[in-house]
């Protein structure tokens, strides 16, 4: 028999009754029912009940194991009666009777408990991470993000792409993020940076022929944490294509994706045709370039019925021709306590407040109730009403002004009365593409104009639209994956021509000695025969995190770091040593202190 095990703490059924087998594992918890021992064994497969009798050999041993000890179990397997079946266990109709119990390993006393999975201080868990990695769901989370990257790699390969790996050492890019740099010591005073993506290598994989790339690639980004992603490092399902529209990238990864969806769904039901949602109308319907399509409330444009209306506030904001009326219709809203609780909210975001209209019936005619209704009165409520399907028991909501400046409170109302109407259908996953973004946007601070998304793609109608058109009202070729209000990807079609590459960067602000000096690669290749070409980078630990149900990054990845972008339990980052700043010739500068 082998040294430690023939089976695994999962594999026993009823079939092996009456067979002497060895496990291996944890002890999870142990029971004394009366003088007799329950013990709960577990491994990385599952758990099995172990039983010490005091007619036992192993009977002494089992007495002073205690959870988390480390224990080999020799013994016989027996069918347990009827009325103490655990239909919840894969193992539950048999137990093991020990005849032999070898302590592989005891334990201290626990910081945080492995058992039950209490909720626990996060700092405590990511400290002693390698205990936490014990419990249940988490452990259960991590197993499945394996299978899950498992069943991408597997699509991806079936759909005629290769992996390849690019460097994890590069230059600086500008994709968004602070670069990781990593000092050269062969070249002192010079840096490395940490891909934030393969964005340049994959492009430069096509130029040199490779026509489908994927990579699981890690990514590096010295941001500030927040609850959708990690500080440091992330990974994405990584994919590039050669002469492909953007058509040819959306009907390639759909299946893919909807693959790996339906596989981990768990009974949910997955979006067969992905939705194509202009960027413009997704601001102007949900108010985000990321809805969560399974809330029903798409907004819409009420100006005209306010426009010259008795109430004036909005009446007068609409003499000015930027501003508008925007309508979040609530359906089943239709009490005042709701809508008071809805506009109370809206003042505790720094708002003035959200405008309502409440319908209820009254006989056969149906009215609109609240302020906004007997300002504007019975004609224009009705018209409401109808141009947004509402009826006895719906509410409605307005917010007025430029749209540019509130759509983003607009979108967070909408959501906000999705969720306490319970109108979130939580059984779907809902994916869409967000298309058609702008290439470029305005930096008010520093008063100039800016690439809006990634710098590298194509703007739509070219060379000639970077020359003659505002470059605020120019489209890109680009587009996001979106499900349940999580943007999992991004990607466009790339600019693979030299002349249109130095237009796009001299419209903010670079010269094109610039571009050759901070994208000389790409420069120079696009000059030696480019394909048409483009991609997308679905966001591993964001699929994950949907599938799984997890609300924070932290429960789907390995060793994450805290909220401080810091590894508590590695103690990283940490000061380099004398001797090491030295060979890289460098000198940390002790930060002032204030006066």
């Amino acid at each position: 028999m082998h040294r430690y095990r023939s089976h695994t703490c999962d594999a026993l059924r009823k079939a092996d009754v009456g067979s002497t087998v060895r496990i291996s594992g944890w002890v999870h918890r142990v029971r004394d029912h009366g003088g007799v021992l329950f013990i709960d064994l577990r491994d990385h497969y599952g758990m099995t009940q172990v039983v010490a009798d005091p007619d036992s050999p192993a009977f002494k041993a089992a007495e002073t194991v205690r959870g988390e000890w480390v224990i080999r179990v020799d013994g016989k397997v027996k069918a347990r009666s009827p009325e103490t079946i655990n239909a919840k266990m894969p193992t539950g109709e048999i137990e093991l009777y020990a005849e032999e119990i070898e302590v592989l390993s005891a334990a201290r006393e626990l910081p945080l408990p492995v058992f039950g999975e209490p909720d626990y201080p996060e700092d405590i868990r990511l400290k002693y991470r390698f205990l936490d990695l014990r419990r249940e769901t988490l452990h259960a989370n991590i197993v499945k993000r394996t299978k899950i990257i498992t069943e991408m790699r597997n699509q991806m390969a079936n759909a005629g792409f290769g992996e390849y790996t690019t460097p994890i050492l590069t230059a600086s890019s500008p994709e968004g993020a602070r670069d990781f740099l990593v000092p050269s010591r062969i070249h002192p005073g010079k840096f490395f940076a940490l891909p934030q993506a393969p964005q340049q290598y994959k492009q430069l994989l096509m130029v040199a022929g490779f026509d489908r790339y994927f990579q699981i690639a890690p990514c590096f980004r010295d941001e500030d944490p927040r609850a959708d992603r990690l500080p440091g490092e992330f990974y994405q399902l990584d994919v590039e294509m050669s002469f492909v529209t953007q058509e040819d990238v959306w009907a390639t990864m759909e299946p893919v994706i909807n693959s790996v969806f339906e596989k981990f769904a768990d009974g949910k039901t997955v979006t067969k045709e992905w939705p194509r949602i202009p960027y413009d109308e997704a601001i102007r319907k949900y108010g985000t370039d990321k809805p969560d399509l399974r809330n029903p409330i798409v907004m819409d444009d009420v100006s005209e019925h306010f426009a010259g209306s008795g109430f004036k506030i909005f009446a007068r904001m609409l003499e000015d021709e930027k501003n508008r009326v925007w309508a979040i219709p609530a359906k089943t809203g239709g009490s005042r306590a709701f809508c008071d609780r809805l506009n109370s909210w809206a003042q505790q975001q720094g708002q003035p407040g959200l405008g309502y209209i409440f319908w209820r019936k009254e006989g056969e005619v149906l009215e609109g109730a609240g302020p906004l209704a007997k300002n504007i009165g019975p004609e224009r409520t009705q018209a409401i009403a109808e141009q947004l399907g509402l009826g006895d028991g719906d509410a409605c909501f307005f917010v007025a002004g430029d749209p540019a400046k509130f759509y983003k409170f607009a979108g967070e109302a909408r959501t906000r009365a999705g969720e306490e109407l319970n109108l979130i259908d939580e059984s779907k996953y809902e994916l869409c593409w967000i298309v058609d973004f702008p290439f470029y946007e305005w930096d008010e601070d520093n008063k100039k104009v800016e690439f809006s998304h990634n710098p590298f793609s194509m703007p739509q109608g070219g060379l000639e639209a970077l020359q003659n058109e505002d470059p605020l009202t120019i489209k890109a070729f680009q587009y996001d994956a979106v499900c349940n209000g999580y943007e999992i990807a991004s990607g466009s079609i790339r600019n693979q021509s030299p002349e249109t590459m130095v237009k796009a960067f001299e419209i903010v602000g670079l010269s094109k000695q610039d571009v050759e000096d901070r994208f000389g690669g790409m420069y120079r290749a696009f000059q030696y025969g480019a394909p048409p070409h483009g991609g997308c980078a679905f966001g591993i630990d964001r699929v994950v995190m949907l599938l799984v149900g997890a609300k924070n990054l932290r429960e789907i990845t390995l060793f994450p770091m805290n909220q401080q972008a810091q590894d508590l339990m590695m103690n990283a980052p940490a000061p380099a040593s004398n001797a090491q700043l030295m060979e890289l010739e460098l000198r940390v500068i002790p930060k002032k202190k204030d006066a």
